[in-house]
């Protein structure tokens, strides 16, 4: 008879086998903000063979939550690091867009801090979600993963050549939960953008979409397009988000905007049924399908962001 260590070993490797071709999903080219798909294989293999780095989105955690369709987020959150880790080339860094956990209690992010812990790459940015707020305004968030540029939590770094911005726009929500940026928040980011050229390629990111995707269910951030007013003039602007759980895209001019898959479970299409919430209708063994990560590459020398969606079946 097997003991549990073999048993867990059997598992961990099949769990590697299913890994291998985890990567069902497509390759996008973004040049000049308009969208051009590839199929997953020899092609995004020779698109990620002139890319000077790459880096990986994960979102919506939701450590804590114990309900159908998911009774396991620790373990499809492990499983979405270890598939960032099996990445041929190792990303420079993640990215993760918020609701870390479900409410915010100090053994939800001990859990959190525990797995992400296992990923290969050399950091991990962080930007709150509402889940991660509640109570405490994201005090407790703010002093495990915050960047403490400024007092307010938002900030910006530069990597090889890309100007990354991460903003907070779940605190002092509007009617109907959307999301709000605030006025020192955005003089902020006016102020921060204001000395790079118009060729610097961008990459903000938050929580909430900051494009009106469904304000019905507080799908949105209320004063985005004060902060969209700021990005336009830039040739290479791509915006990331997570919240709803599910791939959304849009483009306006030179912005794409990109929503995640969660790690922890899906929410309906927007406007079907009653209203967002976890989707239990979900066939046995299914999950998975509605589950994963974003890589992104960025091209020397091009303003081409290559995005590559992977679910973990």
């Amino acid at each position: 008879m097997q003991d549990n260590h073999d048993n867990e070993a059997g598992g961990r490797r099949q769990f590697l086998k299913c890994m291998a071709w985890a990567g069902a999903g497509t390759l996008w080219l973004m040049k000049g903000g308009v969208l051009h798909a590839h199929a997953l294989g020899e092609g995004a293999k020779a698109a990620a063979t002139d890319a000077s780095f790459s880096f990986a989105q994960i979102s919506d955690s939701h450590i804590g939550f114990h309900k159908e369709p998911n009774m396991d987020v620790v373990g499809t959150l492990r499983a979405s690091v270890a598939l960032v880790n099996a990445q041929a080339a190792r990303p420079d860094f993640l990215l993760h867009t918020g609701d870390l956990t479900h409410l915010s209690k100090p053994e939800e992010f001990d859990t959190l801090a525990g797995v992400m812990q296992e990923s290969h790459t050399r950091k991990v940015f962080y930007v709150p979600g509402e889940h991660d707020v509640i109570g405490d305004n994201g005090a407790e968030f703010f002093r495990r993963f915050g960047e403490r540029q400024q007092a307010g939590g938002w900030y910006s770094f530069d990597h090889r050549g890309v100007h990354f911005v991460g903003l907070i726009n779940v605190l002092n929500l509007k009617a109907g939960g959307l999301g709000s940026l605030g006025a020192e928040q955005l003089a902020w980011l006016k102020k921060d953008l204001a000395g790079l050229s118009a060729e610097t390629p961008l990459v903000v990111f938050a929580h909430m979409p900051l494009w009106p995707l469904y304000p019905s269910w507080g799908w949105g951030t209320d004063d985005s397009a004060e902060a969209m007013s700021y990005l336009r003039r830039f040739g290479s602007v791509s915006v990331l988000n997570g919240h709803i759980h599910q791939i959304q895209q849009k483009v306006e001019g030179n912005i794409t905007f990109y929503t995640a898959r969660s790690t922890a479970y899906p929410q309906p299409a927007p406007g079907v049924g009653p209203g967002p919430g976890p989707m239990k209708e979900i066939a046995p063994g299914a999950l998975h399908r509605y589950l994963g990560i974003r890589d992104v590459r960025h091209v020397q020398g091009k303003q081409v962001l290559a995005v590559t969606e992977e679910v973990l079946s």
